[in-house]
């Protein structure tokens, strides 16, 4: 990978550095580094420096305005976020203060860093060439009275831990949510821009193609174990339901009232008859009464008058 860097340096031939800064930038986020931190690691200041480092890995581990930076295996790699994605970042645009770390402060050293002193930086000029001398001419040397205030260490991300490690979609949010600094070195501030765009959130059907084979079958796996939605139940019905869903009754047909027949003498006497009905029928059987009466008298009389005579 270096190698192939020089080479594409060399082919650039007079281009200057801030055009070989946009053509080789930070990589793309996802690399593997052989690094996984399971928790938050403990970063001290170096002493004069506006850098971290981690005392208590064995990785040379470092925090720079905003960022992580790591060395490993002769690449530098940056994120935002403490266990990456980690994102290769070319010799020629690794910050000025992040290569100007002493020595001792690398916690896994390569072994050509032997014999070299240990308060100074590495002797990054004799390990990449004498071109990459030439483009980063004096960078070890810098006023150490107007050194930059260090950045605020994002502790925010102590709190996403192990399996609470957030997904690169899910990590610019959090951090735009939690850490307002923003890099002010320039070569710092372009890769944190790189990197937050290549973390813009990716539509279902890319990110599955983008996935590997291994992260295609974990999801799946996570998709089968997750519980499948409730179905929706009918409603059940209750008393006022069921009286709600019955037809309406219809009122039963009255009767038509029937026309009284011809040559009926009298209504009959039953309930329904009328109050003037009623008295004309009482008055009509009172004078029967008297009638009758009147005839028993007159009869009681013949009898009497006829004894009379035949006395």
């Amino acid at each position: 990978m270096r190698n192939a860097l020089l080479v594409l340096c060399m082919l650039l031939g007079p281009v200057s550095a801030a055009n070989a800064q946009l053509s080789i930038g930070i990589g793309l986020p996802g690399v593997s580094i052989g690094i996984n931190l399971p928790v938050y690691p403990e970063l001290v200041r170096v002493p004069g420096y506006p850098v971290y480092y981690a005392p208590r890995l064995n990785s040379n581990y470092f925090f720079y305005d905003g960022m992580y930076w790591v060395y490993e295996s002769d690449n530098w790699y940056a994120s935002s976020w403490y266990n990456g994605p980690w994102g290769l970042v070319g010799p020629e645009v690794v910050p000025l203060f992040v290569l100007r770390i002493p020595v001792s402060y690398y916690r896994n050293p390569p072994g050509y860093f032997r014999g070299w002193r240990t308060d100074a930086p590495p002797r990054w000029g004799d390990h990449w060439g004498n071109d990459w001398q030439q483009r980063r001419s004096g960078w070890d040397r810098w006023n150490r009275n107007a050194v930059p205030v260090s950045a605020p260490l994002p502790a925010y991300q102590r709190q996403f831990a192990g399996n609470r490690y957030p997904q690169q979609e899910q990590q610019r949010t959090i951090q735009t949510q939690n850490y307002r600094y923003q890099p002010h070195d320039a070569v710092v501030r372009q890769h944190f821009q790189e990197q937050e765009a290549q973390r813009a959130p990716v539509p279902a059907p890319q990110r599955e193609q983008q996935a590997t084979p291994q992260q295609q079958q974990q999801r799946r796996g996570e998709d089968a174990q997750r519980p499948a939605p409730p179905q929706a139940q009918p409603p059940q019905r209750g008393p006022a339901m069921q009286e709600q869903s019955q037809p309406p009754r219809q009122a039963p047909a009255q009767r038509e009232p029937q026309a009284p027949r011809p040559n009926q003498e009298s209504a009959p006497q039953g309930k329904g008859a009328s109050q003037d009905e009623r008295r004309g029928q009482g008055q009509q059987g009172q004078q029967g009464q008297q009638g009758q009466q009147g005839q028993d008298r007159g009869r009681d009389k013949g009898d009497e008058r006829g004894q009379e005579r035949n006395r």
